[in-house]
């Protein structure tokens, strides 16, 4: 079940440390048939509460006290449907990234980047016309779609129910792993981890944090991380597109470079010698060739943390599939018990995209879980997620009900506002938590790739070694 119990349990930590949590419960928040908010609330109170336990390695005294609260874990969750940039909202979803009927029930495309709207059009063999695109698909079957613009290298998935995925190979893959993986890599040394001040407390301060991330949950695990002290500098891919809005919602507290790893090695690997963290979100195998695998990372830096986060997990006939919170939702049957589950009726959605911000919190406690744990055994580590088995997680003896009425969340509490780089910027505040902790972010997000790719000086000078 979506409780804090479940995840502090799956992160390996103590169980006496949940009575550090309190909570306030606010119904109406996140209404959905499923419990989608006790996940939002377990995955940013487990990530609060593993902060405050690397707080209280760091000053030495009490674990602080956790406050979990639903408006503040419901604003965040819809973060990108907050954010305006100079008074205007983003675009979420572009218009063929839908629901689409076909011949014999429903499936769901994804083409908010036009490398993946040309891929689907291709696939289809139609133009880029709403009409053209639901005259083809309404003449195939939603299995067929989804393996016919997969191939094309695009992004369809069918509707599936709950039953479906667990019966499909993926399904039964995915559901063997638990929640978060964690894995102990060698015996490097422990770490040692400076103290740190308590105005505010930030359990992270000198880490360094190497985000090789994209889209939503890996992005939100990091601009955590940054919340709570880090240096996170986000590396991509010159030649990838980025969605501008979307890299402001979750840029901030980061800095943001371009390199491209294949011309570029000798300034990743001096990234890398200094780095403690490094995150991955790309799809499963697609930056082994670089040397980026756990294994090879620790193998150059002993002592990283390395966290990765896919769609499909790692493994079984769909480890190598892209993904997003949208298509995991449709095959692992979230959709399909979101709409009542009557034959013929349209899919339902979560009303969030709450697979990417849970898996995100889980990650970054992931991550400061892990951190703790060096600091007491040492040892190189990796933390998996994946959108899949936290969706799974999600429908763990779930009954869907009725949905629940909105309720009154005041979520002006929850937002803050200040000038950037990009504009007079409307955001939500992180949902992460505890006393003495940070309630903002020290800097605003910057434009992408405009930042140099290397660390700011001095962060991790004298703050963290390893003996």
């Amino acid at each position: 079940m979506t409780d804090l119990a479940s995840v502090w349990s799956a992160l390996g930590g103590a169980p006496a440390l949940l009575a550090r949590v309190s909570a306030v419960e606010r119904p109406g928040a996140l209404p959905s048939r499923l419990p989608v908010r006790g996940l939002a609330r377990a995955c940013a109170g487990a990530c609060a509460l593993a902060a405050a336990e690397l707080g209280a390695r760091r000053t030495g005294g009490e674990v602080p006290a956790v406050r979990v609260d639903d408006g503040a874990v419901a604003t965040a969750f819809v973060s990108e449907r907050h954010l305006l940039v100079d008074g205007r909202a983003p675009e979420t979803f572009a218009p063929l990234s839908r629901f689409w009927r076909t011949a014999d029930g429903w499936v769901r495309t994804h083409a908010n980047y036009p490398h993946h709207r040309a891929r689907l059009l291709s696939a289809l063999g139609v133009p880029e016309d709403s009409g053209a695109v639901a005259a083809a698909l309404a003449e195939r079957s939603a299995r067929e779609v989804e393996e016919a613009v997969y191939a094309a290298g695009g992004l369809a998935v069918a509707l599936r129910t709950p039953e479906e995925w667990a019966a499909h190979p993926q399904g039964v893959e995915v559901g063997k792993r638990p929640l978060v993986e964690r894995e102990r890599l060698d015996s490097a040394p422990a770490r040692v981890l400076a103290p740190v001040g308590r105005d505010p407390l930030l359990p992270a301060a000198g880490l360094r944090v190497l985000d090789l991330t994209r889209v939503i949950a890996g992005p939100v695990a990091t601009r955590t991380l940054a919340l709570l002290g880090a240096d996170v500098l986000r590396v991509d891919a010159p030649g990838l597109p980025e969605l501008a809005d979307q890299h402001a919602d979750t840029g901030f507290g980061k800095r943001s470079a371009l390199l491209d790893l294949s011309t570029g090695r000798d300034v990743f690997e001096e990234l890398l010698a200094t780095a403690d963290v490094v995150v991955t979100g790309y799809r499963p195998g697609a930056l082994d060739r670089f040397g980026l695998t756990p294994g090879a990372l620790a193998g150059r830096r002993p002592g990283v943390v390395v966290a990765q986060l896919s769609a499909w997990g790692a493994y079984g006939p769909w480890g190598g599939r892209r993904g997003f919170d949208s298509l995991v939702q449709v095959a692992t049957g979230v959709a399909a018990a979101e709409s009542g589950a009557s034959a013929g009726r349209r899919p339902g959605a979560l009303p969030a995209q709450a697979l990417d911000h849970g898996t995100g919190y889980l990650l970054a406690a992931g991550v400061l879980r892990a951190l703790g744990e060096q600091v007491e055994v040492g040892g190189s580590r990796v933390v998996r997620v994946a959108l899949a088995r936290t969706a799974g997680w999600l429908l763990e003896g779930a009954v869907p009900g009725p949905a629940e009425p909105s309720g009154d969340v005041p979520v002006g509490r929850w937002l803050a506002e200040r000038d950037s780089p990009l504009g007079r910027l409307r955001y939500a505040l992180s949902p992460v938590v505890f006393d003495g902790g940070p309630r903002d972010w020290a800097r605003a997000p910057g434009c992408w790739g405009s930042d140099p790719a290397r660390w700011v000086r001095g962060t991790a000078r004298g703050v963290t070694h390893r003996r």
